[in-house]
């Protein structure tokens, strides 16, 4: 049996726990070459067993998404030695703090806006040629329902991934008619990871799908016959939705 993703190179951040590990496992069982990026060296060391388990290939980038420089790093070493990506998974998050916005400690707000935000702009940045080099590039960030269903307490996080789908959909206009880029927005929903369970202790996490279920919805976006973009994929209702210009 062939694999739609053979010989193409994916990155993806937070790639060892969660949504991320999800997407990596997925995107490496459908023969991509993951590029693996992660603050973890250990749980990464531990992905990469299970991707070569699988029969897969995987990159280890130990980094944490608010060193801006060793995202420039990452850039020049991708180039010299692919020449190119084919794939960039934007799934690391963070929550910040649960809190009244004039609660909020300013370290923390500039916390969650450098990792949820400004690294995706700067692996943008950093990654932009390497993306148009490759015959098919596809870019998909990972969002939530918190970034359009405002609700008391959640400012930072809803704040961040408002910004981080403006990103990715003015990135998406940019490349839309003269490049091969297609990005996607994709919202998860209430999934069974750390994260959800920190926002939501008293919750039953048994009730709730998991990243694996969630993850192949991903992975048809990244193939290179994907054609979508600028478009939001929301996973709890599995719909393409269009963002909707005001009159």
């Amino acid at each position: 049996m062939s694999l739609s993703l053979s010989g193409r190179l994916a990155l993806v951040t937070g790639a060892s726990r969660g949504v991320g590990r999800a997407i990596a496992m997925a995107l490496a069982r459908d023969g991509a070459h993951v590029v693996a990026l992660a603050r973890t060296q250990r749980a990464l060391e531990e992905l990469d067993d299970d991707i070569i388990a699988i029969g897969g290939q995987a990159t280890l980038v130990p980094c944490d998404l608010e060193d801006v420089e060793a995202i420039d790093r990452l850039g020049a070493s991708l180039f010299a030695r692919w020449g190119k990506l084919d794939i960039l998974i934007g799934a690391a998050g963070i929550l910040g703090p649960l809190s009244p916005l004039a609660h909020v400690d300013p370290q923390q707000w500039d916390e969650v806006l450098a990792i949820n935000v400004t690294a995706n702009w700067r692996l943008i940045r950093a990654l932009d040629l390497l993306l148009l080099a490759s015959d098919a590039g596809r870019c998909v960030f990972i969002t939530s329902g918190a970034a359009h269903r405002i609700k008391p307490y959640w400012g930072p996080y809803a704040v961040a991934k408002a910004a981080l789908e403006a990103l990715a959909r003015t990135y998406a206009a940019e490349t839309a008619n003269t490049t091969n880029i297609k990005v996607m927005l994709a919202n998860p929903g209430s999934l069974r990871t750390a994260m959800r369970a920190r926002a939501m202790p008293g919750e039953d996490p048994m009730t709730l799908r998991t990243p694996q279920d969630f993850a192949p919805k991903v992975v048809a976006m990244c193939r290179p016959d994907w054609r979508a973009t600028g478009r939001l994929y929301d996973f709890p209702a599995d719909r393409l939705l269009d963002f909707a210009a005001p009159a």
